[in-house]
């Protein structure tokens, strides 16, 4: 039975979304509109803005709208932090798709993206009963995990280091991230470590209350940014902080969808109220974050309709059994296509769009549902907030590659058994997963 808080916490909730909603579209009108006064979104991006078609933009993102229900009904998982981070890509894309200036089958692709994201959140928000834990570390063993993960990240960085060491602003790191020369294995290390392992170490020394040690994981972090020059080695010890913050002050649902409501929030105010000096984070957080990866299905239900799909055969460990029409990367190759950048995309366009059209992307994406799915079920009966300071960085990861590089090169896999083998008994004491 749902008692009084209950209520209001989920009215709250949906008042939250319904503004995320809002703010996210009218974000998207100010990527259209200034694009060329403040230089961040050259016309190749192709977000676009016209009041004659504002009616059938509203249209197709009020009934998306309704879709969000499910966030008030769905228990807080894993799968809830990353289904809210794509669907807020669809809602972005299927506002972008009604401006922009790219040909192809517009009804299907909106149709595809609306069905691929509820057949991706069923499994993800739904499926997350405890998988029976035949083996878990004792308080100590755990202890020394995270002292293992500290030396492991401690000796990546010396290591990378070694190879790659250069401080430049943030507006200069793509020239220079293609110069860098780091042997892949090394490269591998580099992002597993950033991208999952100290993140959860993190987690483990607030749970285990060693709060010098969650210090010294978040300077451990900012050091890998000038060995990788990426924004999230720069953002990360900022974002777990915050996600801290947030753990701490809101139920779990409600801090996830701040987590993206806020930064984009305050993208346009500081636009609006100073213009040049506020763009620079208007591109680093609307643009970048929260726009790209809408961008990116708008691009690849471009290119896809025109040329021949990949069968999975982007993945690197079934390239070479199958007879694959693209010889490069994804990414280099919408990079030549449509002078993008190196362009990679989520699951929904590469396992989705890219592998087998807009007609069988619903499919993929509920089977990538199911495996998020396992991510929920082996972190089950963990606190919400140890959950979402260690995922941190993965909703933001997943919005940009492919569900098999995060599983492989981004440690997402290897998360899903530290979360198995975490002994629950150490949080005994901590707050209950909230609802």
């Amino acid at each position: 039975m749902v008692d009084g808080s209950q209520v209001q916490e989920r009215c709250g909730l949906a008042l939250l979304i319904f503004s995320h909603i809002i703010v996210c579209c009218v974000s998207l009108v100010f990527v259209a509109n200034y694009r060329y006064a403040y230089a961040f979104s050259p016309p190749s991006f192709h977000v676009f803005y016209d009041p004659d078609r504002l009616y059938i933009a509203v249209t197709l993102v009020a009934a998306i709208t309704l879709v969000s229900i499910v966030f008030l009904i769905a228990r807080f998982s894993f799968g809830y932090f990353v289904s809210f981070y794509f669907y807020t890509m669809i809602v972005g894309y299927l506002w972008i798709e009604c401006f922009t200036d790219l040909n192809y089958n517009h009804r299907l692709s909106a149709f595809s993206a609306a069905v691929s994201i509820v057949a991706f959140m069923l499994p993800a928000l739904f499926v997350s009963s405890p998988v029976r834990q035949m083996f878990a570390l004792s308080a100590e063993s755990f202890d020394r995990l995270l002292i293992l993960i500290f030396a492991l990240g401690a000796a990546t960085a010396a290591l990378g280091a070694f190879y790659n060491f250069r401080i430049v602003t943030i507006e200069n790191i793509y020239e220079y991230r293609e110069k860098l020369d780091t042997p892949i294995l090394v490269n591998y290390l580099q992002t597993i470590v950033s991208s999952t392992l100290l993140p959860f170490a993190f987690a483990g020394f607030v749970a285990r209350k060693s709060n010098w040690h969650a210090v010294a994981i978040l300077i451990l972090l900012l050091l890998f940014y000038p060995i990788t020059l990426t924004k999230i080695t720069l953002f990360a010890p900022i974002w777990l902080v915050v996600m801290l913050l947030l753990s701490r002050l809101f139920p779990a649902r409600t801090a996830v969808v701040i987590s993206l409501f806020i930064p984009t929030l305050m993208g346009l105010v500081l636009l609006a109220l100073f213009k040049l000096d506020g763009a620079s984070y208007f591109v680093v957080v609307n643009f970048r974050m929260i726009t790209i990866p809408s961008v990116a299905m708008d691009v690849y239900n471009d290119f896809f309709s025109k040329h021949q799909l990949t069968h999975f055969c982007h993945i690197s460990l079934l390239r070479p059994i199958l007879d694959c029409p693209y010889q490069e990367q994804l990414s280099l190759v919408l990079r030549k296509a449509y002078e993008l950048g190196n362009f990679n995309g989520s699951l929904f366009v590469t396992e989705g769009l890219a592998s087998v059209g807009p007609l069988l992307a619903p499919f993929t994406a509920f089977a990538c549902g199911l495996v998020i799915a396992l991510g929920n079920r082996l972190s089950a009966n963990l606190p919400a907030s140890f959950v979402l300071i260690s995922s941190a960085i993965l909703p933001q990861v997943l919005l940009n590659v492919p569900l098999s590089v995060a599983m492989l090169t981004h440690g997402m896999g290897l998360l899903f058994l530290l979360w198995y083998i975490t002994p629950r008994s150490i949080f005994e004491h901590s707050d209950p997963t909230d609802d």
